[in-house]
């Protein structure tokens, strides 16, 4: 059509466009008077609506399926994008997070031995409680998943391991490498690799159901899945108590797929600690192109989600899709799927704290129909901040040093004290790498009754805002 033909409401179209976009140039030109630092206990100064970033999403949103206005507006909109979020810098330092890579310490004794996948199988299978099962070094290939065949005891778990973190790699060509249904397992130095031809293939690395209460998984490393870790109940029990502790989840890209992308998923089940672990590149390309680090739903309870460093794009922040750090409820649950079928509540009685989550397009945390929970002295880079939405939501926010903004939407309870929001490259050394050695804080602050230590697992001393105590990272 040529330009003389345009229709008149076309063209409104357009100018109300441009001058939207004008509008929000300007707001991101200067954010910082929109949406000023604050450092007081009464909160004054929080911003409580949407940033730039997310009007400019939600504009591309309105715009899908007009392809004239998307035409004209959408690389004006992408350029704005682009000019308001920063450019990921190279983050050479997990800062003491994830997989371990121990030394030359004393191997300990197996109960059986196993050099393939085959043999693992079936180690599995016989294996009873107090029994351990050692992986030698190698590759293992897994083209049927590994499950859990007997139950071990409090006193007498059953373990699968390496002798040294590195030294086996066990790669997945199937939709779940190892399903766990039994209590009182341990899976320990194990290096999982996603490798199937689709994406949407390899979902888990690990999928823990029903009776596989009190697992624990530590110090394992996992790439290249949806979700590598997925809790969830089944036939009425529940998998609760377990911990998942000094593991690192990454992707080497984004996920081709429609499946869930959200490295670690629970739903449903109960008391669990996610703690000390790394967790980068969470992106998902299809659907809705929504992604998660970490998410506990399904009526759940008494999740502690404490010292992890959580980046949703550790190298270009602004990527199509959205990515959420750390959730509790997420986008919702099916009734079917919520324990007892409640969806009442998604979540209660949680503790976030000490985390540090950088680089994420939207929400560093996040609350949705999730009561009694606390977020305390967590540390978020270049994100959109804290969001408690809903009317069962409840949340005490405290002792955070955050961008971005704290909002409380839809009817959600908010008690917030002692936080400070704004610029964090002020505060650190280097903000966007991740050197979080200090340069300034600009007031100092009480600390958190119950919150005792920090970020590295350090006493806590006073005067320190956000997760990290007097060095920053834990990497020294």
């Amino acid at each position: 059509m040529s330009f003389p033909r345009l229709r008149p409401i076309f063209l409104a179209l357009i100018l109300c466009a441009a001058s939207g976009m004008a509008a929000l140039y300007y707001v991101a030109r200067h954010a910082n008077d929109f949406f000023p630092a604050v450092f007081d206990g009464a909160g004054e100064g929080l911003y409580w609506g949407k940033t730039p970033n997310e009007l400019i999403r939600y504009i591309k949103k309105r715009l899908a399926g007009h392809p004239k206005l998307e035409f004209v507006a959408l690389p004006l909109l992408d350029a704005l994008h682009r000019r308001y979020e920063r450019p990921v810098p190279m983050i050479p330092s997990d800062l003491g997070k994830g997989q371990r890579l121990a030394g030359d310490e004393l191997r300990l004794l197996a109960d059986i031995y196993v050099s393939n996948a085959e043999d693992l199988a079936q180690a599995m299978r016989i294996a009873r409680a107090g029994q351990s099962i050692e992986l030698l070094p190698g590759r293992y290939d897994i083209h049927r998943r590994l499950d859990t065949e007997a139950a071990g005891t409090a006193e007498s778990p059953i373990t699968v391991r390496s002798a040294r973190a590195g030294e086996v790699t066990l790669h997945s060509y199937v939709a779940e490498a190892i399903n766990v249904s039994q209590p009182h397992w341990l899976f320990e130095n194990l290096d999982f690799k996603g490798v199937c031809e689709e994406d949407s293939t390899c979902d888990h690395a690990f999928h823990i159901v029903g009776e596989a209460r009190h697992t624990i998984l530590r110090n394992n490393r996992m790439v290249d899945f949806n979700a590598h870790i997925k809790i969830n109940g089944e036939n009425g029990a529940w998998p609760d108590e377990g911990l998942f502790q000094f593991n690192t989840l990454v992707n080497t890209r984004s996920r081709d797929t429609t499946h869930p992308v959200t490295f670690f998923d629970l739903v449903g089940a109960s008391g669990w600690r996610v703690e000390d672990n790394l967790l980068a590149r969470f992106i998902k390309q299809h659907s809705n192109k929504v992604s998660y680090g970490i998410f506990m739903k399904g009526n759940s309870q008494g999740g502690i989600i404490e010292r992890n460093l959580v980046i949703c794009a550790p190298d270009d922040i602004s990527q199509p899709g959205v990515r959420v750090g750390i959730s509790l409820g997420g986008g919702g649950t099916g009734e079917s799927m919520c324990r007892d079928e409640n969806c009442r509540f998604e979540h209660r009685f949680a503790r976030v704290v000490n985390n540090i989550v950088a680089h994420c397009n939207d929400s560093g945390i996040d609350v949705f129909k999730s009561a009694d929970i606390l977020i305390a002295h967590n540390t978020l880079i270049n994100t959109s901040g804290i969001d408690v939405r809903g009317p069962q939501s409840s949340a005490r926010v405290a002792g955070n040093l955050f961008e971005g903004s704290l909002r409380r939407r839809h009817g959600a309870r908010l008690l917030q004290e002692r936080n400070g929001a704004g610029d964090m490259r002020p505060y650190f050394f280097d903000a966007d790498a991740l050197n979080l050695s200090w340069s300034g804080l600009r007031a100092p602050v009480e600390g958190i009754p119950g919150v005792t230590h920090d970020f590295c697992g350090k006493e806590r001393a006073t005067g320190f805002l956000g997760a990290s105590g007097p060095r920053g990272g834990c990497s020294e």
